[in-house]
């Protein structure tokens, strides 16, 4: 996050809000598991295997689903080449086009796929060496730099850039909070309108091709 310039900065916490609110979107629609963030479904996994493995299924399915997005998203994103961003994030408004019309139509499966796949699909937007350089959908790692830059913050140390991992967290809990206040108050409507910012993000996308002297491959 520290090595890119500050519009790829302000790009990728446009993209964590975009997470933030999909996956505050999924939570709610899908009894409280996550879209995006597999840590918690893998912990349900687990539960549900250790007391009740009727209820493991939920918790497999969407981790085989993100997997999948992320795998697919990685194959277009080596077939891209330069144009990775716009390619990548073209997948992903297709794929939460595909859930608003699975809830339009009724189709749980649909709905709960398409944002899935949309999500371990995003994570391929950031890539330094063919590894993913900026999780878009979880933030765990973006929580511990904050802290460790904090850290250094209070030693007197230079700044190592903590304000940057602060605004990504921030870009993902606003997301939420937005994603969770429409999903209440226009829950038709409001998938739409994620995959209409995301067809944004794609237009974006191309002024931001991938600039080999940043390390991006």
């Amino acid at each position: 996050m520290i090595q890119y310039d500050r519009p790829r900065r302000l790009f990728a916490i446009a993209l964590a809000a975009m997470a933030g609110f999909i996956d505050a979107v999924g939570f709610l629609s899908a009894d409280g598991y996550f879209v995006s963030f597999m840590s918690g479904n893998s912990t349900r996994l687990g539960v549900s295997l250790g007391t009740d493995p009727a209820r493991a299924a939920m918790p497999a399915v969407l981790i085989a689903g993100f997997l999948g997005g992320v795998t697919g998203g990685a194959l277009l994103s080596r077939w891209a080449g330069t144009l990775r961003k716009p390619v990548v994030l073209a997948f992903v408004a297709l794929m939460l086009l595909a859930a608003a019309c699975g809830r339009m139509l009724g189709l749980p499966v649909l709905l709960l796929g398409g944002m899935v796949v949309a999500m371990g699909a995003l994570n391929n937007t950031f890539q330094r060496g063919g590894e993913v350089s900026v999780g878009l959908t979880y933030m765990t790692g973006a929580l511990v730099k904050l802290g460790q830059g904090l850290a250094n913050a209070l030693a007197g140390q230079p700044n190592s850039g903590w304000t940057s991992w602060a605004s990504l967290w921030g870009g993902l809990l606003a997301g939420a909070v937005l994603g969770a206040f429409l999903q209440d108050r226009l829950p038709m409507g409001c998938l739409w309108l994620a995959a209409a910012y995301c067809a944004g993000m794609v237009a974006i996308a191309f002024r931001l091709p991938s600039d080999v002297s940043l390390g991006e491959s």
